[in-house]
């Protein structure tokens, strides 16, 4: 019978306890999981080598998850990304609908309705790109389309510097004389 009256007691002070008001001293206490995303606007990373700019990305939304075994930072709102010269014009750029930057593994992926374009008139579609920032080159294994003045060649998977100096494509397909298209 003492047992049931100290469970009884005891469920009292907690159901007592739980009713009570915050008081303004109370403080709310978050952990890693309540706050795993952070959400930022109208973003732009810099990347420098020598204290000279080489790379801008930029994008409407950033999604900077913290998660400790996978940390990311996505942009679902889309991507620009303008590999810059040392004067600061641009040589690249690259535009998609959505990007995912791996950290760790020094990776940007790209993707949907990705387009690169360069100075020299050269543009590149494909669904899928994937920048290494570390050696400073792009592929993909995915369907492309080169567009060069006067021709357009085409076929599957690509590497490339990252300014598109030099690239090539590894499962060519065809080339399209392109004067009689313009």
């Amino acid at each position: 019978m003492q047992k049931a009256i100290f469970g009884f007691l005891a469920f009292l002070s907690m159901v007592a306890a739980s009713c009570r008001e915050k008081s303004a001293g109370d403080q709310q206490v978050f952990t890693v999981d309540d706050v795993a995303v952070e959400i930022a606007r109208n973003v732009e990373i810099l990347y420098s080598d020598s204290a000279i700019v080489r790379v801008r990305v930029s994008g409407p939304v950033l999604h900077n998850f913290t998660d400790i075994e996978r940390p990311r930072q996505e942009f679902p709102g889309g991507v620009k990304i303008d590999f810059l010269e040392p004067d600061q014009s641009i040589r690249t750029t690259i535009v998609s609908k959505m990007a995912i930057r791996e950290q760790n593994k020094g990776l940007i992926t790209v993707r949907d309705s990705v387009v690169l374009t360069t100075v020299k008139q050269e543009k590149l579609d494909t669904e899928e790109l994937i920048w290494d920032e570390k050696t400073a080159k792009i592929r993909t294994d995915k369907f492309v389309k080169v567009t060069q003045p006067g021709e357009i060649i085409y076929g599957f998977g690509l590497e490339a510097e990252q300014d598109f100096s030099y690239w090539k494509i590894k499962v060519p397909k065809g080339r399209i004389k392109s004067e009689k298209f313009d």
